[in-house]
Order: structure tokens, then C-alpha cells, then sequence
């Protein structure tokens, strides 16, 4: 494996775990350790943790913070109370996502400062910053990225477990809420996100005590979970991979994120006249869900064919887990984009059949 690939602060932890490493976004990651399945399952089914200390982290504090981040996304950051946070997407002048992204709001400072956090994509991270700093004014930027891992604990017992670590009520972070807590003797950044569909809580911590609590999560019978069984997770919530299934040629409206863009809200912010746009004349395409018939997967890349010709193509494909059937993610026609179209999927030369479901595939719970 290449030497210039960038190492977490907890690698010799995952490795004493025989994690299997492979290249992700210019860093070596764990992709499974007892394999995809099983690590699948416990998040869906107990507890599972993953190391997501790639990810770009930002300190955020200015007096104008909010005002000058809403700026930059189609969603009304203001509508944000301390401790609750925002999914959202940085747009360029063309309504393209520059990244996917969740805005912490953090209250303010003790002399009036607005703060927050910025959690982005690690194979984005100098991008955004750069993109950021070129449109912030009075607020200034810190990257705690090197300086903090992050570990990601998802799963339907996440917080029993996570609890018996911490002596505040964890119960009382929300869904999309964050608090700082006492962890292994230090102040840890808590939220109550994710990617997996699960419940579960996201902590960013300094590296010596992230290492503690890796290993206290491990005592507790956590199992740890590499990049594949993030994947298949993610895709069985239809949650979207940047890169892949949005990208700086895809608007929010076309890749179903029209819940981020609150036009009717708040102020200009870049991209704003093309979603205008778009929301008035209606988009050409759509990022559909597909469920394949049969066992065969359609991956990335794969074309979409209707009538025998090529009219989209795959995103994201797996064979999930928890639902045993081929399922992916496609940017089709609108036209041929309700769900009950029936489509097809070409695959090593031949065409499979799929039909157009609604997303998520996977719901917890249900």
C-alpha cells in the first residue's frame, strides 16, 4: 500500500484488530474486520463503531458566523437554536454540490461570538476550506481535522452502551442534537447523528482518549465496523455518497435533497437563481431508488436502460443485507422517475430488470 496515504490517530488500534486496510480519499482505511456481514448486522441489530477520523472537522466562531454560512447553503441555518444541528449541502454558482456537510450550532461565546462545528468530507476537506475562507468575513476558521478522531457508534443500543461512559443523560441529546460531555477525563464533542439509518451518536474527542474509548467500547462487546459495512448502510438508508451519487453537477433538487433548500425562508445564498429555476420549470432528472429482481448488482456507473436505450445511469449499487435483494441508487429522466417504473439495468453486456421503489429501502424499526 501506497506510503503517502494518511494514517488516523487510532491505525496501530485497528490494526492489533487485524482491520483489513485499503485506500479511501487518501488516507488507509479499515474496509472490514470480521467481516462485511457480520459488522453490517450489529449495527443493525445491537451496536457497531466505526473510525471516521478522516473526516474534515472545523471550529467555526464569528459574529456573523450563521449569517455568513447561510451564505454558502440553501437551508435556513437560523432557524438553529444552541445544540441543534443542520444537514446541509455548500453549493457553487451553478446550484452544484460542492459538498455534503452538517453545521453544529454551538451557542455563543462568552463575549457574544457566535460558534459551531463543520463536519465535511474527508477527500473535500481542503476544497471546502478553501471555499469557505474565500467567503467568510468577520469569522474565523480553526481545522481540529489532524487534531481530534472521530468515532462514529451506531446501532439500537448505542446509548446504553455509550451511557455506562458518561455521567451526563445522553437521552436528552435529540435526534440532530450535540453537547459536550466527560469522556475518559476530557471534554468530548457528542452528536446525535449518523450514516447508517440506525440511532446512534457521532463523538470527536483528542486522540489519546478516543483511543481509551475505543477500547472501553470494545470491552463492552462493541463490535468495530470498517468502510464496507458503512457502505451498504448507508445505501439501505439511501443516504447519499458524495462522489458518486452527488457531485458538483448535481443540484440538491435532482438528487432528492429538496428538504435542504428552504427558498421561501431566507435570504440570497450562492446557486440560489438556478434552484429558482429548477423548482419553477421542474428538474430533467432524478436520483431514483432501484430494486434489481434477482440477485444481480448494479454498480457504479452501470447504464440505465429504458426501451432499449441508455436513458440514465447507477450511482450506487449493493446487494443489501438486511433486506437480502440487489438495491441501487440512479439518476433517471423525470419523466420515467415515479416509483412502479419499470427499467432495466445493464450489466456485463446484458439487461437485468429493476423497478423504480421508494427511498429509503431500509426504515429502522420497520
Amino acid at each position: 500500500m501506497s506510503s503517502n496515504l494518511l494514517r488516523t490517530p487510532l491505525y496501530d488500534v485497528l490494526k492489533e484488530q487485524k482491520a483489513r486496510f485499503v485506500p479511501f480519499s487518501g488516507w488507509e482505511m479499515p474496509v472490514q474486520f470480521i467481516g462485511l456481514k457480520k459488522e453490517h448486522q450489529a449495527v443493525r441489530s445491537t451496536v457497531g463503531m466505526f473510525d471516521i477520523s478522516h473526516m474534515g472537522k472545523f471550529a467555526l466562531v464569528g459574529k456573523d458566523l450563521i449569517a455568513e454560512l447561510q451564505a454558502l447553503v440553501p437551508s435556513d441555518l437560523s432557524r438553529l437554536s444552541n445544540g441543534e444541528a443542520q444537514y446541509t449541502v455548500l453549493l457553487n454558482e451553478e446550484g452544484g454540490i460542492i459538498d455534503d456537510i452538517i453545521f453544529y450550532h454551538q451557542g455563543e461565546t462568552e463575549t457574544g461570538e457566535q460558534k459551531g462545528i463543520l463536519i465535511v468530507n474527508a477527500g473535500t476537506k481542503d476544497k471546502d476550506k478553501n471555499w469557505i475562507l474565500a467567503h467568510l468575513k468577520s469569522t474565523t476558521l480553526q481545522d481540529l481535522s489532524g487534531d481530534r478522531i472521530l468515532l462514529a457508534i451506531q446501532g439500537q443500543e448505542t446509548t446504553k452502551v455509550l451511557q455506562s461512559l458518561v455521567s451526563e443523560d445522553l437521552t436528552a441529546i435529540k435526534k440532530f442534537g450535540h453537547q459536550e460531555v466527560e469522556i475518559a477525563g476530557t471534554t468530548a464533542f457528542v452528536a446525535r447523528t449518523g450514516y447508517t439509518g440506525e440511532d446512534g451518536f457521532e463523538v470527536m474527542i483528542e486522540p489519546e482518549a478516543g483511543k481509551e474509548l475505543w477500547r472501553s467500547l470494545l470491552a463492552k462487546g462493541v463490535t468495530p465496523c470498517g468502510l464496507g459495512a458503512r457502505d451498504t448502510l448507508r445505501l439501505e438508508a439511501a443516504m447519499c455518497l458524495y462522489g458518486q451519487d452527488i457531485n458538483e453537477k448535481t443540484t440538491p433538487l435532482e438528487a432528492g435533497l429538496s428538504w435542504l433548500v428552504h427558498l421561501d425562508s431566507k435570504g440570497d445564498f450562492v446557486g440560489r437563481s438556478v434552484l429558482e429555476k429548477q423548482k419553477a420549470t421542474g428538474v430533467k432528472r432524478r436520483l431514483v431508488g432501484l430494486s434489481m429482481k434477482g440477485k444481480h448488482i448494479a454498480r457504479h456507473d452501470y447504464p440505465v436502460i429504458f426501451e432499449q436505450e441508455k436513458v440514465g445511469v447507477v450511482t450506487s449499487g449493493t446487494l443489501a443485507p438486511t433486506l437480502g435483494k440487489a438495491i441501487a441508487l440512479a439518476y433517471v429522466p423525470k419523466s420515467l422517475s415515479k416509483v412502479g417504473q419499470e427499467l432495466e439495468v445493464e450489466i456485463r453486456g446484458k439487461n437485468y430488470p429493476a423497478t423504480v421503489v421508494k427511498k429509503p429501502f431500509y426504515r429502522s424499526g420497520k
